[in-house]
């Protein structure tokens, strides 16, 4: 059985299984899916707990012992492994498999485990913790969700916020889940239940986004000049390297230059996008910036990559934020008068 984070209480109130996995790149939802997890273990009895962690050297005959073996002065065992590479190797895979098939109704297992590659997720360890167990996916937030994500974390709370101040609070918080969960809870000591309004919210939020490159590829293929501009901001204030966003840059630039001449030949999008190596929640905004885009455009985009280039490496005079700025704006419909200070 799989489930994603948010079904997990649900899935609870319904009866609790003998083995869970947690996975995924978002710790915020992996933790509290875990200690969901662990809470109705401790209801259901299994008062015992035993943690291992598997990091590298780890003997996995340890987990094969505790699993044939209860205390004398507990009937139920919760056993918590923690894969924090997410590579078992041969040895603990053939381990987790064998522990798989040893729960029941006094033994009970808890495997934590990171973001997952393809080939780990289609291995046949992961295959019977999916196939015996409840597999819990803590899947990132996309930007586009997390107001909808905030707003159910307040409604929790007993409070509610329109959709402006959703919005402003997402755009505070941007990119750090654990920051907006923090904000949320901040929300709920200082204001009654209840509608909050802006203002309130305005005071008591904290600007704490964590701005990223990779959040900056992603405001350019959804061609949004405001986010686009204030994540510049935001990294150059954090002193983040300009190599490393010209890298990031330039990269999607290359992905989407193919995509759009590959279409132009009548190539399949879904064989592009496969070529280009996009997967997931990015496939759509690459699709979307597809058909907006010009081959010319992108031509040009990757020349002033180029020029920036030459501009870090101190081979060309120039403004090296406002240039980055630019190339922004290059992927944004319409005039914009957004300046870098």
């Amino acid at each position: 059985m799989r489930l994603d984070a948010e079904q997990l209480k649900q899935h609870l109130q319904r009866g609790l299984k003998s083995l869970y996995a947690v996975y995924g790149d978002e710790p915020l939802l992996a933790l509290e899916a875990a200690d969901l997890i662990r809470a109705a273990a401790r209801q259901a009895g299994f008062a015992e707990r035993e943690i291992f962690t598997a990091d590298a050297g780890f003997d996995w005959q340890r987990l094969a012992l505790s699993s044939r073996s209860l205390s004398l002065f507990a009937s139920k065992k919760l056993i918590d492994l923690r894969v924090p590479s997410g590579k078992p190797g041969n040895d603990g895979a053939q381990a987790i498999e064998e522990f798989c098939s040893a729960m029941g109704p006094e033994l009970m297992g808890l495997v934590s485990l990171p973001k997952l590659d393809r080939q780990s997720l289609s291995s046949k360890w992961f295959g019977a913790l999916a196939s015996q167990g409840v597999v819990v996916s803590a899947k990132a937030v996309e930007r586009a969700q997390l107001p909808q994500w905030i707003a159910g974390r307040l409604a929790a709370q007993g409070q509610s916020a329109d959709a402006d101040t959703l919005q402003f609070i997402a755009d505070r918080v941007e990119g750090n889940l654990l920051a907006a969960y923090q904000e949320v809870q901040k929300l709920a000591l200082l204001f009654a239940p209840g509608k909050l309004g802006f203002e309130q919210v305005k005071e008591a939020v904290l600007e704490v986004a964590r701005y990223d490159v990779f959040k900056l590829s992603e405001a350019m293929l959804m061609a949004d000049a405001v986010r686009i501009a204030r994540i510049l901001e935001g990294l150059r204030g954090e002193g983040v390297a300009p190599p490393l966003i010209l890298w990031a840059v330039s990269e999607d630039i290359r992905a989407l230059l193919k995509i759009v001449i590959g279409l132009e030949q009548g190539k399949a999008l879904h064989q592009l996008l496969r070529e280009v190596r996009v997967w997931g929640a990015r496939q759509e905004l690459m699709q979307r910036a597809a058909k907006r885009s010009r081959k010319s455009m992108l031509e040009d985009a990757l020349l002033q990559a180029a020029r920036l280039d030459r501009m870090i490496k101190g081979l060309a005079t120039g403004n090296i934020w406002d240039e980055f700025l630019q190339l922004g704006l290059r992927f944004c419909s319409g005039p914009v008068g957004v300046k870098m200070h």
